[in-house]
């Protein structure tokens, strides 16, 4: 990854103005919304608020290697453990399946394509969760975007595949009503059905089901799956009154509790400890003048993130430091505390997409989406849309420029903390590099740069250096 000077980035200065998106965008991944469905109509799939699952836990990773960047995220959630080593498996191993085909050591630029893993949530009340990982791979074959959903059953303690939520006896009549959907569009072919649906295949061709608002139930299949890749994705959404008779008794549940939420989730997970948040208020605008003296912008991507975030944050209070954090959507939407709690410490927050793809490879439709939803997001949570963005991996080009007015920030010092998990080489790295008016770019989603800020900011201090959020440094000189 290569640095980049302040000044260029300070020509890219402008003004906020963004249409707030909240409903799924051209961007997200498979499963969010069909081609076949509006976004807000019955036959999508409802939108549920992470923020009310107690104790949960986004584990996120990223490479942001030039020839090898990615970024994945899969939620943790209290009682639900055979569901999320089912994910950390195949997470793992479509992780590894990646690098191993993909990543090397050469030189690489903004147009290098990025894998990507991320995470929406299905449902999340009563005793029933699901879960939807989307996959975006450029090595894969076809479009190389699949997704797959996971269902953990808290009656039983017990996790689920899509196909999980049919009865035993109903497995035959509920595949002859999707072939049936599917028989005659473009693209499909009997013996690919014949085959997909057969005993040995249909669990891995099956793997993507969920209820919608009205209680349909929607299976969605990867590209090449049931029909020639050219066919796209196919959807097939059977009703309620059609579905409801198939189900097991599991997937009753999960209907109800997706139709009618209760408000509340749990899974046996027993008592579930109250996350500490930082408390930390700012006292007024930031009066640092950096014309006089030393300033450094220090910067946070993909957060917010508990509990590295929450730490972090507790370490800038201690120096009355000021930083920006450049927060990832859907992480927002699982952590809108903390993102409040970093407003209300002063520190400054900026748009890093919705699920961090690279932009560059985006059409300006989905580049609006990603970014658009990430502002409302934040909007929502502090009351101030933000005026800055930090693109993925730093691919920038005119498309992305010409798609938003979010100012871009890239970087001067580059610790690659994301590759080097040692807080003292990473503390080390940017202490020995550090300059005036440089920014710094480390990440909250991992616990050894967070440790590392402390010997940062004891160190720079006494050299003389002020701690400012990028636009009051900026603004400055």
């Amino acid at each position: 990854m290569h640095s980049r000077p302040l000044i260029s980035s300070l020509l890219l200065l402008g003004t906020l103005s963004f249409a707030a998106a909240c409903s799924p965008g051209p961007s997200e991944p498979p499963g969010s919304v069909g081609a076949d469905a509006r976004p807000g109509s019955p036959s999508t799939v409802r939108a549920v608020d992470p923020s009310t699952i107690k104790g949960l836990k986004i584990v996120n990773d990223n490479s942001e290697h030039a020839s090898c960047r990615f970024a994945t995220s899969y939620p943790v959630v209290p009682g639900a453990e055979a569901m999320t080593a089912a994910m950390k498996k195949d997470v793992e191993q479509r992780l590894s399946s990646f690098r191993t085909g993909a990543c090397n050591d050469g030189p690489g630029d903004a147009e290098v394509p990025d894998f990507n893993i991320s995470h929406q949530f299905l449902t999340a009340s009563g005793d029933v969760l699901g879960v939807r990982l989307s996959t975006r791979d450029p090595h894969a074959a076809g479009s190389g975007l699949s997704s797959r959903t996971y269902w953990y059953d808290g009656r039983a303690a017990a996790y689920r595949t899509a196909l999980g939520l049919v009865a035993d006896g109903s497995t035959d009549s509920f595949l002859a009503a999707v072939k049936d959907q599917l028989q005659g569009r473009k693209g499909v072919d009997t013996a690919v059905l014949d085959d997909a649906f057969a005993s040995p295949n249909r669990t891995a061709v099956l793997d993507d089901m969920a209820f919608t608002a009205d209680g349909g139930l929607r299976v969605e299949f990867d590209r090449g799956d049931v029909a020639v890749p050219a066919a796209g994705s196919p959807t097939v959404t059977l009703s309620k009154e059609t579905t409801t008779p198939w189900l097991s008794d599991f997937g009753k549940r999960a209907q109800r509790e997706t139709v009618s939420p209760g408000g509340s989730l749990d899974l046996g997970a027993g008592h579930i400890p109250a996350q500490a948040l930082p408390t930390a208020t700012a006292s007024g605008d930031d009066s640092t003048d950096c014309k006089k003296v030393k300033c450094v912008a220090l910067t946070f991507d993909d957060g917010p993130a508990m509990p590295e975030t929450a730490t972090l944050l507790n370490s800038l209070a201690q120096y009355e430091a000021r930083a920006t954090f450049f927060v990832v959507g859907q992480n927002v939407a699982a952590h809108p505390e903390l993102l409040r709690a970093e407003a209300k410490a002063g520190h400054e927050i900026g748009n890093h997409t919705w699920d961090h793809p690279a932009l560059t490879r985006l059409t300006p439709q989905q580049i609006a989406s990603q970014l658009d939803r990430t502002s409302a997001a934040v909007k929502a949570t502090t009351g101030k849309a933000p005026t800055t963005l930090r693109p993925p991996y730093g691919a920038i080009n005119q498309t992305v420029r010409d798609a938003t007015s979010l100012s871009p920030v890239l970087w001067d010092v580059d610790p690659e903390d994301w590759k080097y998990r040692d807080s003292a080489k990473v503390a080390q790295t940017v202490i020995s590099r550090t300059r005036r008016n440089d920014v710094v770019l480390m990440h909250d989603i991992h616990a050894t740069s967070v440790a590392a800020v402390p010997q940062i900011l004891r160190t720079l201090t006494a050299r003389g250096y002020h701690f400012v959020t990028v636009s009051h440094l900026r603004a400055s000189l």
